[in-house]
């Protein structure tokens, strides 16, 4: 516990820090200012919303596993699922890969369709995130487990492109995906490539099928958000009492980011000497979907093609926002989808148990170290509590 005059001496040395950095916060209210005359109201539409969803490998962690197995699953809001998965770090990534593609470099799977239009035959060559396998006389020297999560997202991606691609769709509607529409797993140019077929497909849905897609992506969080918080509160932008929406300024964005490019759009990279655009897909927006002043603000990425038609895609989802629950005016698809990705209760216990029994199977004789193991608990510490 802190002592009383340690709170006094905190308290004192905060205080001039903060007042010693106040034109850092005039500065940002300067950033902001402008937003204020720009920001319009989101009028209601009517359509269909769904939401693509990947398990989170932290919500779906398997106790006492010395394997690491890690569950790659894509669900919709609607409870479809795409894929289910388990593996490990240690997984043989040449087995992963014919999973996806044939020896013949035909496609099985939705990944494989995806890397067969990309032109790559090798999950490897689509991203540098996933190590290439050692030769066979190679010696074996240790890989980081994050390349499974970079395959989860790898997934996500091509189910996406799936979707749009090749599912019939009933009425217009919006897709929203988890996260912002921005990457940085894919090697070379190919999400600049990725977002070309995306957009074909797109506009082949409206011309053959007579279907307009719209594409956003929502974020739980932001830096760029959490950096302008308190400057647009105290500015009372988005402060409405009625749904409303600004565009952030690329500007913006880049005052944020360590790395510039996380910020650079087409519009910006055509300025910038054509240095090209290989990691953003989508224009960033704030969105407040509720009509009181306090409502909360949301950071939503719309597909860059479709920029141009956020007054369109915001009151789309708008409909599907003011149902949210149980978190109020978050896009009701993605919470379903969410509910449905997530392996709990009944569900993860037979993973559980799954994983125990093929740990049990390869012991033999010493399996009943195991049962021994399972019965003690895995944190003795945690009894401090």
């Amino acid at each position: 516990m802190i002592d009383p005059e340690s709170i006094d001496t905190l308290r004192a040395g905060l205080a001039d820090s903060i007042a010693g950095d106040r034109k850092v916060l005039d500065e940002l209210r300067e950033d902001v200012r402008p937003l204020r005359d720009q920001t319009r109201r989101i009028q209601p539409r009517s359509t269909t919303a769904i939401s693509l969803v990947g398990t989170d490998g932290g919500n779906n962690r398997i106790e006492f596993d010395p394997f690491m197995v890690q569950l790659i699953r894509v669900v919709d809001s609607s409870n479809n699922q795409y894929c289910l998965e388990a593996m490990t770090p240690t997984t043989d990534r040449r087995a992963v890969n014919a999973r996806h593609l044939k020896e013949d470099g035909s496609p099985t799977t939705a990944l494989g369709r995806m890397m067969a239009k990309l032109g790559v035959k090798g999950l490897w060559q689509l991203t540098h995130m996933i190590p290439a396998p050692p030769d066979v006389k190679a010696p074996v020297r240790p890989i980081s487990p994050s390349w499974v999560q970079v395959y989860r997202e790898l997934m996500e991606w091509a189910i996406l492109l799936d979707l749009v691609t090749e599912h019939q769709f009933g009425t217009d509607t919006v897709i929203v995906a988890d996260g912002n529409l921005r990457s940085k797993v894919f090697a070379k140019e190919h999400f600049i490539e990725y977002r070309k077929l995306l957009q074909h497909a797109i506009e082949e849905q409206r011309a053959k099928r007579r279907r307009r897609l719209y594409l956003a992506g929502v974020s739980k969080h932001s830096k760029v958000l959490q950096r302008y918080r308190l400057a647009m509160a105290i500015e009372g932008i988005l402060r409405t009492d009625y749904p409303a929406y600004v565009e952030v300024p690329r500007e913006l964005e880049k005052k944020t980011f360590v790395w510039d490019e996380y910020a650079r759009g087409d519009e910006e990279a055509e300025k910038m000497g054509g240095e090209t655009n290989k990691f953003v897909g989508g224009k960033m927006f704030f969105v407040k979907f509720g009509s009181r002043p306090h409502d909360p603000v949301w950071p939503i990425d719309i597909f860059l093609p479709q920029a141009s038609e956020a007054p369109t895609v915001l009151g789309y989802m708008l409909a599907d926002a003011i149902d949210g629950f149980p978190v109020p005016f978050y896009p009701m698809c993605l919470q379903r989808a969410h509910e449905n990705a997530a392996l709990v209760d009944f569900d993860m216990t037979i993973l559980q148990d799954q994983v125990l029994r093929s740990v049990r199977d390869i012991l033999g004789d010493q399996r009943d170290r195991l049962d021994e193991l399972t019965l003690q608990p895995s944190d003795p510490s945690s009894a401090r509590y």
